[in-house]
């Protein structure tokens, strides 16, 4: 079933269409074939999920979009303005052929590309039933979609000023004695208490358990004098994601390294931060942070990349990692989070939503970024 949460901006969402269908032609693609979930949500406002029943989008250069969409998953789609976008919706029942459907709204065969994430159950009945060379959407879409305009700018502030304030209230959730698990529940509530449709995921790692990156939380209880890492993040109603990480330690650390570590890596983010602006590629970042870091003898302690793209997804283009240098323009938002992992220790992480603005860098994230005592 379509989901559709937000506001709809008819004169955006026609733009983006008249833009898809300008870049799909200059990239040499005669279609677009778009399933459900972030790609067809940027498209035309609906998100939702692809299931055993076939929902594509059919964006032909030159041609009339086509909605295929199942009869019983229509009603979930009557909020999109197709009529005022341009976009034909047909409908099949079980025992229709969709696959047809789709091929009849090509008009012919050709060079088609299919998003990036649709199911293998249905790319290959597609690939049998349209036939020609097929390849990826995601060259021609993530070109659009990692330039974010002036409302999905809005969303993605929007986003981090809720989950700052999720940030602010860590004191009533994360104290000694209490299991990861039982903090998780807590923080999972109030990000949605505090402007989000949902939490989409919630990092607690207490002592050790922080030394590992993408740990999300058990029934470890937390000791006092620990080091907390809380990776937090969800979409709020126009669709667009947060993403934070602070990094806590409840009373005075029981490991020595702490207070001198730590420092490397508020260096190592804000230095990084401080670099962002159009024209420095994004392995530029990745460097700033991580020669910080390697230069105070942590470099095969930071095991990840310095940040990722942000918006629909919470993992999208531009990726800030090595070997990426794409140069950073005005409007491409990412992930800022260097780290410092410690196995069997502790480990830390701070982490920033930033946008490159045309003069440098704006900020999502407005927290303090040292380590907090609890």
């Amino acid at each position: 079933m379509a989901t559709i949460t937000g506001p709809i901006d008819v004169s955006a969402l026609k733009a983006r269409l008249e833009r898809t269908a300008a870049a799909t032609e200059q990239a040499g693609i005669d279609a677009l074939l778009i399933s459900p979930g972030s790609d067809l949500r940027y498209l035309i406002g609906a998100g939702g999920e692809s299931f055993e029943r076939l929902t594509c989008l059919v964006l032909p250069v030159g041609g009339t979009p086509v909605l295929v969409v199942p009869k019983l998953e229509q009603p979930g789609y009557a909020g999109i303005p197709t009529d005022e976008l341009g976009v034909q919706v047909v409908t099949w029942v079980d025992g229709e052929d969709p696959y047809a459907l789709v091929r009849a709204a090509l008009k012919g065969t050709g060079r088609v590309a299919v998003a990036d994430m649709m199911p293998a159950l249905h790319n290959v009945r597609l690939r049998d039933a349209v036939g020609g060379e097929q390849t990826l959407a995601g060259p021609v879409l993530r070109e659009l979609r990692m330039r974010k305009d002036a409302a999905e700018i809005a969303a993605l502030r929007k986003a981090g000023a809720a989950i700052d304030r999720v940030h602010a209230r860590m004191g009533e959730f994360l104290r000694a004695g209490r299991t990861e698990a039982e903090v998780a529940k807590d923080i999972a509530a109030a990000i949605v208490e505090e402007g989000h449709t949902v939490a989409d995921f919630v990092i607690v790692g207490s002592g050790p358990n922080g030394a590992s990156p993408h740990h999300r939380d058990s029934g470890r209880v937390i000791e006092p004098g620990e080091v907390v890492v809380i990776d937090i993040g969800g979409p709020v109603a126009e669709g667009y994601n947060s993403d934070s990480t602070r990094t806590y330690v409840l009373g005075e650390p029981k490991h020595a390294d702490v207070w001198d570590t730590y420092a490397v890596l508020q260096a190592a983010q804000q230095a990084a931060v401080d670099a962002v602006k159009p024209g420095v590629t994004c392995e530029e970042i990745d460097n700033v942070a991580r020669t910080v870091i390697a230069d105070a003898g942590f470099g095969e302690y930071f095991v990840h990349r310095t940040g990722h793209g942000i918006g629909l997804d919470v993992h999208e283009e531009p990726y800030i990692v090595s070997g990426n240098a794409l140069p950073l323009e005005a409007g491409m938002a990412f992930s800022v989070e260097p780290g410092i992992y410690l196995p069997g220790r502790w480990g830390a992480r701070i982490e920033d939503i930033v946008v490159a603005t045309e003069t440098g860098v704006e900020s999502f994230n407005n927290r303090p970024h040292e380590l907090v005592v609890l």
